[in-house]
């Protein structure tokens, strides 16, 4: 695996993280019941899942007050994020592990089952694969895996488009013109985006099987498939 991407967070993006994805998110809560309830159908009780970019702890607090047998490895590039999931996840604590790096940072497993939240459209394209593929050979076979984050259509005029709208939609009562413009930009630099066929191709060719589409809210879709 490559070397730890750089992470988008620290210092005050960290300490203003936990208002962002509820806003920005349409059904964030409601994804992370989704996503439990998914998990749950081949997770046994006293289950050990794994959770890609748990950062700031907000699915594991809510899988961990959901599932009480439940333990979870959370993995996250950035210490800061780490440090706040640790905050947010803290009555929980017994029952989860955190690992400051990528993929390859998490334990061997095997895993009955894992998550990848609002996360991997940071993960930079050549990474995506590869990433799937290890996160694959962690579960147990037949294991659940969630995949949910921005994915729209990448041809133009469509691209432009849904930017324009994850940033609308997204944005804070009265942001100025200067301010999503801002956004839109770093959008377009900062985040590594797929079309939802080429991110179901992708699972496919990672090794997962039984790809299905839970979750269209918006730009944001979510998956759940099985290793």
């Amino acid at each position: 695996m490559a070397q730890n991407h750089e992470s988008n967070f620290a210092g005050d993006a960290v300490r203003s993280y936990l208002e962002g994805p509820p806003r920005q998110v349409p059904g964030f809560s409601s994804l992370h019941r989704m996503t439990a309830m998914l998990l749950a159908e081949r997770t046994p009780e006293n289950g050990r899942v794994l959770v890609l970019g748990a950062g700031g702890g907000l699915e594991l607090k809510a899988f961990a007050d959901m599932q009480r047998g439940w333990s979870f490895d959370g993995v996250d590039p950035s210490a800061d994020m780490l440090q706040l999931a640790r905050q947010v996840a803290g009555d929980h604590a017994e029952r989860i592990r955190l690992h400051n790096g990528n993929i390859d940072a998490a334990p061997e497993g095997p895993f009955d089952a894992a998550t990848c939240l609002l996360t991997f459209h940071h993960v930079p394209m050549p990474q995506r694969l590869e990433t799937l593929k290890e996160v694959r050979r962690r579960l147990k076979a037949g294991a659940p895996f969630v995949l949910a984050h921005v994915s729209f259509p990448q041809t133009e005029p469509d691209r432009s488009m849904w930017i324009d709208r994850h940033v609308a939609y997204g944005a804070p009562d009265g942001a100025d013109i200067g301010r999503l413009e801002n956004a839109r930009n770093a959008m377009r630099e900062r985040l590594h985006i797929l079309s939802p066929e080429e991110e179901e191709a992708m699972l496919r060719e990672a090794g997962f099987s039984d790809v299905t589409l839970f979750y269209a809210a918006f730009s944001f879709k979510g998956w759940v498939a099985y290793a």
